[in-house]
């Protein structure tokens, strides 16, 4: 297969989305005064849906992340309250997509774990989660929900494995062990049997999950891979990465032969990791740089050039990471087809873009809306695991799509395991790692030292007490005259 190198010299070509442009909300619709994260791991650090913003913030000792209602726009309170259960950094966050309230997130202290916010949002800092998970032996830095199933979550770990967690009993069911290196990112395809990572071993894998059997694998010696992303039903891949000569690229991948890519396309030269967004309903891929102030798009085709430049949006403030709202939470009585939640860290600020398609009719545009997923699963993580494939429910946005999810999530109950030598359980007893830690600990137990000691005075007054109706009750048996 040859490659097809595209050219950044503009061709004309009749598309309905060759003059979207970006609109950035105004500072009162913005999200400001935020301690966003420092960490320079190559997340995005931010998840949206249609109640709350979800952002990874600053903290020390532990990690925390904040949860903001989407209406509740404007600066932040200082004092705002705080996901705050994790004993190290949080590297990655996502929203359930039928369960809006759930959320998940990973962490450096090597766990995963299913929190369930209440409505409205947090009004005290919250320290218990619904599920905490525990498989991976190192810190995990990647996690993705099941697209079809609403029980499923997939956690990629710096052990170089890949769990599948079946949320209905809280346990790990699947380990997928044939990556040599950090898994970079993870994709799946429409109806979630298949998945596609990317890695630092500079392999570019297509995987089906239950089995973990690749079924198709290239080794990116001229385009070392970062990201990877399913291109719908269109049975292909966009990658992004570097050239051999360490500019910045997107590839076009044929998911049935990753022998060569169908096409290369030379971005530039800066050196930030690029972000790319599909959006499967427009066929529109957003490509986003770190450090980069602008986006730009494409339209994605069955016929060659197969990628087709459209238009970008600029602006003079760095992202750090891109949120994306889910599709029945646009406006589309605005035209607006994308939706993007911009960190700039050096402001403190959540920044909406929204990307528009400038029509003079007010009324519904069915060409640029076709159905699209909703919040309800097609099918329960026991059934996908048993083999069942299902594509997305589908729903309509031409009145607005508001229908409040019926499901409720259930966390599993779980009988405490333990681990004991000695007299000690490890499990309860894991020993700090850090001088935080340590003194975390230490504040704990003078707590519970204090608390046993006022609950043995307390017994001890009470056995005092009982000794002296005991002896009352003796000194008056004998004292009876005899019936």
């Amino acid at each position: 297969m040859t490659v097809t190198k595209m050219s950044w010299r503009p061709s004309y070509r009749s598309s309905k989305f060759r003059n979207v442009y970006g609109k950035v909300a105004n500072r009162e619709h913005s999200y400001d005064g935020i301690p966003i994260t420092k960490n320079v791991h190559d997340n995005h650090f931010c998840a949206v849906n249609t109640k709350f913003v979800a952002v990874v913030t600053e903290s020390a000792g532990g990690g925390s992340f904040i949860i903001i209602p989407v209406s509740q726009s404007g600066r932040l309170d200082t004092h705002y309250p705080k996901v705050c259960g994790h004993q190290g950094n949080v590297l990655d966050i996502k929203w359930n997509p039928f369960f809006e309230n759930i959320i998940a997130s990973c962490s450096e202290d090597t766990s995963v774990r299913v929190w369930e916010i209440p409505e409205g949002g947090l009004r005290r800092n919250m320290t218990e989660a619904v599920l905490e998970l525990y498989g991976h032996s190192r810190r995990v830095g990647l996690i993705e929900w099941h697209p079809t199933s609403s029980g499923i979550l997939f956690s990629a770990g710096y052990d170089y494995k890949i769990l599948i967690w079946n949320l209905e009993i809280g346990e790990p069911v699947k380990m997928i062990d044939c990556h040599t290196d950090v898994v970079l990112s993870m994709s799946f395809n429409t109806d979630g049997s298949l998945m596609a990572t990317s890695c630092k071993d500079k392999m570019l894998r297509v995987i089906e999950p239950r089995s973990g059997r690749v079924l198709q694998q290239a080794n990116c010696k001229n385009h070392r891979v970062n990201r990877v992303v399913f291109l719908g039903n269109m049975k292909r891949l966009l990658t992004t990465g570097v050239s051999r000569w360490n500019t910045r690229q997107i590839a076009l991948w044929d998911q049935e032969d990753l022998s060569m890519p169908m096409v290369e396309e030379d971005i530039d030269g800066l050196s930030g990791l690029l972000f790319p967004f599909y959006d499967a309903d427009t066929h529109m891929l957003y490509i986003a740089g770190k450090g980069d102030g602008n986006i730009r798009y494409f339209e994605i085709t069955t016929e060659k050039p197969f990628i087709q430049y459209l238009m970008e949006f600029r602006s003079p403030a760095p992202q750090k990471g891109l949120g994306v709202m889910p599709k029945h939470g646009l406006d589309v009585a605005a035209c607006e087809v994308f939706r993007f939640y911009k960190l700039v860290t050096l402001k403190g600020l959540i920044e909406p873009v929204s990307m528009i398609v400038p029509r003079r009719s007010d009324t519904y545009q069915e060409d640029i809306y076709p159905m699209t997923a909703g919040t309800e699963p097609a099918l329960s993580a026991s059934e996908w695991l048993s083999g069942i494939d299902r594509d997305p429910v589908l729903i309509s946005l031409k009145d607005g799509y508001h229908r409040p999810n019926q499901l409720v999530f259930k966390a599993p109950v779980k009988e405490k395991k333990s681990v004991v030598v000695n007299g000690i359980d490890l499990l309860e007893n894991v020993p700090p790692r850090t001088e935080n830690e340590l003194l975390r600990m230490f504040f704990r137990q003078q707590d519970e030292l204090r608390r046993l000691k006022e609950e043995l005075t307390t017994k001890d007054v009470r056995i005092r007490q009982l000794e002296l109706e005991l002896n009352n009750l003796k000194n008056v048996s004998p004292n009876k005259p005899d019936l």
